[in-house]
């Protein structure tokens, strides 16, 4: 076999293993952001635990009333090891170089770990970004259809900017981002929650119950910058908080 041939298909090879790797990779990034972080979230559980029943308090960062509900509570990590509850911060946690944020929620009842995934979280940030940016230089949203009412789609053609590709960490899906008529941005989980809805026993919900939770209490994972849902006329609707 010449040297030309021997390359010719040693680069076809190549090119067929990338495009296979791009078929699975949503797949295999789902597998591993629900996989990996399991373990981890069942130590800081333990050690969460343990600390609230020897100290009676939380080991948590400082937040304010303005602070988003699944952004409020970041587990303090260093309080944790500097008292011995934990010996080592998680390889997936951010603080260690990992994707993920740890915090809890029901704080007040029995505080729970969940996961926060950062680079979803840095994605909305820079489309919020860029989003403030036009506003003040144009005095408009640059809104696309209105996808629920008062919120609406994304022109980034009016920005000179590409949509971030945001990765559902409860489906593996690609969502989209959305915006209000205040130009605050958030992550659009309609089609995540309907999911969840469609898997439930529960078919029927009261008129302001938060769909949000179903996703939180289905996983170890919180919505990153999700508006309030409430189910109208058996869909799940973004609301105005």
């Amino acid at each position: 076999m010449n040297v030309k041939k021997s390359l010719a298909m040693l680069v076809g090879s190549i090119v067929m293993l990338m495009a296979l790797s791009g078929c699975m990779y949503p797949k295999d990034q789902l597998k591993q952001n629900q996989v990996a972080p399991k373990e981890a979230v069942r130590n800081v559980q333990a050690a969460i635990d343990q600390y609230k029943d020897e100290t009676g308090m939380l080991p948590i960062k400082n937040s304010t009333a303005e602070t988003p509900k699944y952004e409020k509570f970041y587990i303090d990590f260093g309080k944790l090891g500097r008292t011995g509850y934990l010996t080592d911060i998680p390889s997936a946690a951010f603080e260690n170089g990992g994707s993920f944020s740890f915090l809890l929620i029901d704080e007040e009842t029995k505080p729970r770990v969940k996961l926060l995934d950062i680079v979803a979280f840095q994605n909305i940030n820079d489309i919020q970004s860029w989003v403030t940016s036009y506003i003040q230089t144009n005095s408009v949203l640059p809104k696309g259809e209105q996808t629920y009412p008062g919120f609406y789609q994304i022109n980034y053609k009016k920005m000179n900017k590409s949509a971030p590709t945001i990765r559902s960490v409860f489906s593996g899906q690609t969502l989209q981002a959305l915006v209000d008529e205040n130009g605050v941005v958030y992550t659009d989980y309609g089609i995540d929650i309907m999911q969840f809805i469609q898997k439930s026993d529960q078919k029927e919900f009261a008129a302001d119950f938060d769909l949000r939770s179903l996703l939180v209490d289905g996983s170890d994972f919180v919505p990153v910058k999700a508006p309030i849902y409430h189910l109208v006329n058996n869909e799940p609707q973004a609301v105005k908080s």
